[in-house]
């Protein structure tokens, strides 16, 4: 005979802590004495104090205990190892993903390796399409560095400036801009100077870009040509000082000029969108138009601040000091500091401080303080008073 019981422990009281552990575990006895078929029997466990306990008893606790205890062993184990396993998942995750974008590099790198020929080839190919026109950037580029630094050189010089070497500079770029409007005189590049469109069928992006680049290079050209006329002017005419702020002011006209030339043929290149018969581009167009517009007058109006001031200076012409005495320069011991020679039209600054007219203008060209004890003479640097000429290259 088989009966099935189910041990059933109370939590409650003041039983030990093995109780309460052992309370939660059911076992399933099976016995065949003493019992009939359909008798239930039902064991309920008493405190301490109602029955001693026997060795059995405490083996069958202390086995159920150990039950319980490696019960909560085994899952506090794998609690844990459930806590600790995320750290490692991150670490090889984070791994992954490095190894993941060195192996994309690592890959991008072979295919820039395999393709570089083609590249090439390509590279190649277009040079060869527009060989014309990187050719000529490069002349005039270089054209541009050779002059200016020729002209800068001679305006340093003062009166020991080459005549023939500014002649030459003079003849060199209205030789080379006379060539370079006869080569492509089927195009008519010179209307762009005067504001006028060239005489092509259908602008395209590269085609304004040759437009506009070769005309800013002109008007470089031009402008420095009218500083090697100035360097030509002796020195009883025109003095070194007068003839700094000629090269101020022609260097600013020049600027101001060339930022107007290019509206005219970028505005008919973006009206051009529009030529299509699509009411949609020819609209797209017109706006694009209208906001290169607005762009261009916000850059007049900011250039236009400084060419006041550019102006301001050239009619007013503010000296930095006085002409000192015969007995403030032998109190200086007659040489002055910046050329090392006897002063010539010796100047005094408010700091007291003596050197040659001429020096001090140069000077005050790149800084605003003396060069003895750095006291603040000029309120702002007067560029471009030194012969030089802006290389920004004015492509809208």
């Amino acid at each position: 005979m088989q009966a099935s019981c189910n041990q059933l422990h109370d939590p409650t009281g003041t039983s030990s802590d093995d109780d309460a552990s052992a309370s939660q575990c059911v076992h399933t006895s099976r016995t065949t004495e003493g019992f009939h078929p359909g008798d239930v029997h039902i064991q309920i466990n008493s405190g301490p104090k109602d029955h001693p306990e026997n060795p059995s008893s405490r083996n069958t606790r202390s086995g159920v205990c150990s039950c319980a205890h490696g019960c909560s062993h085994s899952r506090f184990r794998s609690h844990s190892h459930s806590e600790a396993r995320p750290p490692d998942d991150f670490a090889t995750e984070s791994g992954d993903h490095g190894s993941g974008s060195f192996s994309e590099f690592r890959y991008l790198f072979k295919w820039l390796q395999k393709s570089l020929p083609y590249i090439l080839i390509l590279g190649i190919k277009l040079v060869m399409q527009h060989i014309t026109g990187i050719s000529l950037g490069i002349g005039l580029l270089t054209t541009f560095m050779y002059a200016n630094k020729s002209i800068v050189n001679q305006v340093f010089l003062r009166e020991r400036s080459s005549k023939i070497q500014c002649a030459w500079l003079l003849v060199f770029l209205a030789g080379s801009s006379v060539l370079l409007y006869y080569t492509f005189h089927s195009q008519s590049l010179y209307y762009s100077l005067i504001f006028l469109n060239p005489t092509l069928d259908q602008l395209s992006f590269w085609e304004v870009l040759w437009i506009v680049g070769i005309t800013d290079f002109i008007l470089k050209f031009f402008f420095m040509g009218l500083k090697c006329l100035i360097l030509l002017v002796p020195s009883f005419i025109m003095p070194f000082k007068s003839k700094g702020y000629w090269y101020m002011l022609l260097e600013e006209l020049c600027q101001y000029y060339r930022i107007f030339v290019p509206i005219p043929v970028w505005f008919r290149y973006l009206i051009s969108y529009g030529e299509f018969g699509n009411i949609t581009r020819w609209s797209l167009g017109i706006l694009l138009a209208l906001l290169y517009l607005i762009l261009k007058l916000l850059d007049f109006f900011g250039h236009l601040r400084t060419f006041r001031q550019v102006l301001r200076v050239f009619f007013t012409r503010p000296s930095y000091g006085v002409p000192a005495s015969k007995r403030q320069c032998s109190d200086a011991d007659g040489l002055c500091s910046i050329c090392q020679a006897e002063f010539q039209k010796p100047v005094l600054l408010i700091c007291q401080h003596i050197f040659c007219e001429e020096c001090i203008t140069l000077w005050f060209n790149r800084e605003k303080t003396c060069p003895l004890c750095r006291t603040v003479i000029s309120d702002r640097i007067n560029k471009w008073k030194d012969g030089a000429t802006s290389s920004h290259l004015q492509m809208y």
